[in-house]
């Protein structure tokens, strides 16, 4: 008995020391987390225009938005393009956060996570350091840096972040010791290794191959093994012979893939037929084609577009007006036609190229005349799709690579019933200051949607245009 109470009283002794060691973790660990650095993100103009809901994507953290920004906003609120809504979304959603407060105080998120946001004044006279004397220039930019550093003297316990697009902006922040990054919803990972949407098979058994010729189709897709992927293009290759293919799940075959004519356009090489199949598939509502100068993108699309024009109403060109060297397009002479007409050429060209593959008498290039005629070929920018619903039409979106992936989201969401969307461009030749090859829209529709049943993807890689156009790429 004496033993047995001995061994309890030793229990009863590790017990204790065991629960004071869980105590103790315990209050580690409030105190880890009663000191965990919170953030307070500053957000620029660039960002809010981006993406007009932004302020929702920070989680729990705090978002401070500099007074400047808003008259940045203000400037941006009247127009039609995509921006210019932006702006208006953005004032919009801030005067309804604010409904019941004032915006010095920290006021609650509608992302449900416990959020809050509030603006920041400006306040040179305060600071230990000042942009606009650091950098001897008064500009929106060094205002924007100082009321960041304004939060960053007066709430010392958080980590101040300024996030912008403008990768001066940021380079600046971090020059005064301001943590700075890029707003980062949207970005893919890693825009280099990109999916490419075809694969090439080697050492396939030569009755796969045969079977596709003579029947145009094989049964047999345990054959593509792990390249097997919905809507996904393949070069299947033996010792004898090779042949194209596409693979869908909804089907459950593998489907041979030829180069055929789309209105007088021939695919010269295995990227091109497998963008022509896919355009010309009444399976697939949305198509993206990407590739560099010359690889055939836009020419594709339109061909494509023309050889279908019995199954759709209309066929509509656009692309985003980004103007060079500074000339905003309000400053060009003439009407809004006229306007947009320089920054429309390029679709121009593409649909005279087609048409001078025919005669001025043949039947395709009068069809062609008559389309344009009758408005059912229609060339215009982006800004003026915005609203509509397009149903029972071919949408081609050229230089897709210089939208945000919010713009193309809205012009997607248009597709009304029987449409489908073309959109094209280069990932790697990017004409807007605030996106790269990881944030624009095209990038992100091609990492979000792949392996979707409505959706296909083909990268051209090979240049047709010229041997000159050819060698640019490659060596300059």
């Amino acid at each position: 008995m004496a033993v047995a109470k001995k061994s309890t009283a030793v229990s009863r002794k590790q017990a204790a020391v065991t629960n004071s060691k869980v105590v103790a973790m315990k209050s580690d660990n409030s105190a880890s987390a009663s000191t965990e650095v919170r953030k307070i993100y500053v957000i620029d103009t660039s960002v809010l225009l981006h993406d007009h809901n932004c302020i929702n994507s920070f989680e729990d953290n705090r978002i401070a938005i500099p007074i400047t920004v808003l008259e940045e906003l203000d400037k941006f609120k009247v127009g039609n393009e995509m921006k210019n809504f932006e702006a208006r979304e953005c004032i919009r959603i801030i005067d309804r956060l604010s409904d019941e407060h004032t915006l010095q105080d920290w006021i609650p998120l509608e992302n449900g996570l416990g959020g809050s946001m509030r603006i920041i004044l400006n306040a040179t006279e305060e600071l230990n350091r000042n942009a606009e004397s650091i950098f001897e220039s008064r500009k929106n930019d060094h205002k924007i840096l100082n009321a960041a550093l304004k939060l960053q003297q007066e709430e010392p316990q958080c980590k101040v972040i300024m996030v912008t697009k403008d990768i001066n902006l940021r380079l600046k922040a971090k020059a005064l010791n301001l943590p700075a990054e890029d707003f980062k919803t949207g970005k893919v990972k890693d825009a280099m290794i990109m999916y490419s949407g075809r694969s090439t098979i080697e050492g396939l058994d030569s009755e796969v191959i045969r079977q596709l010729y003579q029947d145009g189709k094989a049964l047999d897709t345990e054959v593509l093994g792990k390249e097997k992927q919905n809507n996904h293009f393949y070069i299947l290759k033996n010792c004898t012979s090779s042949a194209l293919a596409y693979y869908s799940s909804k089907a459950q075959e593998i489907e041979r893939v030829d180069k055929v004519y789309a209105y007088g356009i021939k695919p010269k090489n295995a990227e091109q037929a497998f963008a022509m199949h896919a355009i010309l598939n009444p399976n697939i509502r949305l198509v993206t084609i990407s590739g560099v100068a010359g690889t055939g993108k836009t020419l594709l699309a339109l061909a494509g577009a023309l050889e279908m024009k019995n199954q759709y109403d209309q066929i509509y060109l656009a692309r985003p007006i980004v103007p060079l060297s500074n000339k905003e397009i309000g400053f060009l002479p003439g009407d809004a036609e006229e306007k947009v007409n320089p920054y429309m050429q390029p679709l121009w060209d593409n649909l005279n190229f087609i048409k001078n593959q025919f005669s001025d008498n043949e039947k395709k290039r009068k069809i062609i005349d008559e389309l344009q005629a009758q408005g059912k070929i229609t060339i215009c920018p982006l800004a003026f799709i915005r609203g509509r619903s397009l149903s029972n039409c071919v949408f081609i979106i050229d230089e897709a690579q210089n939208l945000t992936p919010h713009e193309v989201k809205t012009i997607i969401t248009r597709a009304g019933e029987n449409t489908k969307v073309i959109l094209t461009g280069d990932v790697r030749q990017i004409d807007t200051p605030y996106l790269d090859e990881q944030s624009n829209g095209m990038s992100y529709v091609i990492e979000r949607l792949k392996g979707q049943d409505l959706y296909c993807h083909v990268t051209l890689e090979r240049g047709e245009r010229s041997e000159l156009a050819n060698l640019a790429n490659e060596l300059l």
